[in-house]
């Protein structure tokens, strides 16, 4: 007996220690398939997983183009300092994520591209407006342009190309054109234009000289008129500088744009007393202020922004200007107030309600017409209103 009590327990026993050191073991990641190639031998060392490089990121600036070859791989630029070290700050601020510089060759004429990559349009639009030069010609490439002797500095989406040639020529501009629509394009939010510039006023704008501006170093890059302090870029301010070519003479528009008007409204009372001290101001005025008509200059806000005038033009003409900025708010982009789900059931049920009663009336209405008319005909031939007691049969006459 008790021979066999061993022999019916033990296979309970090692039944239970396998469940608990199945419980007590680690258990794998559910979902996951780990692929070790061939199946190992007992006591060997598992095999580790492949490791899966990620795919390379696309080349900003291609091969060739116009006849054009790249004589090396490009090289690849990663940093603000790597690409401009005395522009880096201002880079920084426009959002520059990376660039490459290409050497081409075609024939015995050389070509060098840099070409730098933003974060959105208002980076690249911005930079573009810092490198390009007041009074550089205008160029139809990309979606903005110009040159100056054997440079062309474009942009085209969010990239940035400025490139010189050894020796420029009649078809230039038409192989810029050609390595423009080679660039990529952005896509959503990154593709818009910064909307300060649409308050910037068209008449008599020279557009080759406006200047955006996202920080203290680009904007005194540019030529800034303001001190930077006084502009307050920690606020969140951009600023874009045009000029205008007046009657009386060139007149210069500053127009910043703050997050809130509060914000705006305390900026330009700082400005307003800035400007009314004239050779009295700390800190004082820098260069485009002091060659400025003193009588000319004025401040107004509208909106969250802040506009000034500053230049030789006549006080009459520069206050027309100043005048034209105005800023209108986008009252559809503003959510309008919704029902609350106790009103929207309370609608529901009301619906539902007078649906009912007027089926009803409908009902009766026309159980009204239809039976009160079929009475009408019987009392007109002298029958009773209601049929319910007359006796219908059938008459066979058999008679002879």
């Amino acid at each position: 007996m008790r021979w066999i009590a061993v022999a019916v327990c033990l296979p309970v026993l090692l039944g239970m220690a396998a469940h608990t050191e199945a419980q007590s073991a680690p258990a794998k990641p559910s979902g996951v398939m780990i692929t070790t190639g061939a199946p190992t031998k007992p006591g060997a060392a598992a095999a580790k997983s492949p490791v899966v490089a990620p795919p390379k990121a696309k080349p900003l600036l291609p091969d060739s183009f116009a006849g054009w070859e790249a004589t090396g791989t490009p090289q690849a630029l990663t940093d603000g300092s790597q690409i401009d070290s005395a522009n880096a700050a201002a880079l920084k601020e426009y959002g520059v994520s990376d660039g490459e510089i290409a050497m081409y060759k075609r024939g015995t004429d050389t070509l060098t591209v840099h070409a730098l990559r933003f974060h959105d349009v208002s980076g690249s639009y911005g930079a573009y407006t810092f490198y390009r030069q007041n009074g550089w010609p205008k160029e139809d490439i990309g979606a903005g342009a110009t040159s100056n002797k054997n440079r062309v500095l474009f942009w085209q989406g969010t990239t940035l190309v400025d490139s010189t040639f050894s020796h420029m020529a009649p078809m230039s501009a038409s192989e810029m054109r050609e390595l423009a629509a080679q660039l990529p394009m952005p896509q959503g939010t990154t593709a818009l234009a910064p909307p300060i510039l649409a308050n910037l006023p068209q008449n008599s704008l020279d557009k080759q000289t406006t200047h955006y501006a996202l920080g203290a170093a680009g904007y005194v890059g540019a030529g800034g008129v303001l001190p930077p302090s006084l502009v307050d870029f920690d606020r969140g301010a951009e600023t874009v500088t045009a000029t205008y070519s007046l009657r009386s003479g060139p007149a210069t528009l500053t127009i910043i744009n703050y997050p809130t008007p509060q914000m705006a409204a305390a900026q330009e009372a700082k400005i307003r007393s800035y400007i009314s001290a004239g050779k009295q101001a700390q800190p004082a005025f820098p260069k485009p202020l002091k060659d400025s008509d003193q009588a000319s200059l004025d401040v107004r806000r509208s909106g969250p922004l802040v506009a000034l005038v500053s230049g030789d033009a006549i006080p009459d003409e520069s206050r027309k200007l100043l005048a034209t900025v105005h800023y209108e708010a986008d009252l559809t982009a503003i959510p309008q107030p919704t029902d609350s789900e106790v009103s929207k059931t309370g609608k529901l049920l009301l619906g539902i309600f007078t649906l009912c009663l007027i089926g009803c009336a409908a009902a009766l209405l026309l159980g009204f017409f239809l039976g009160g008319g079929r009475a009408l005909y019987r009392i007109a031939r002298g029958k009773p209103a209601s049929s319910m007691y007359d006796v219908e049969f059938i008459r066979l006459h058999l008679e002879e």
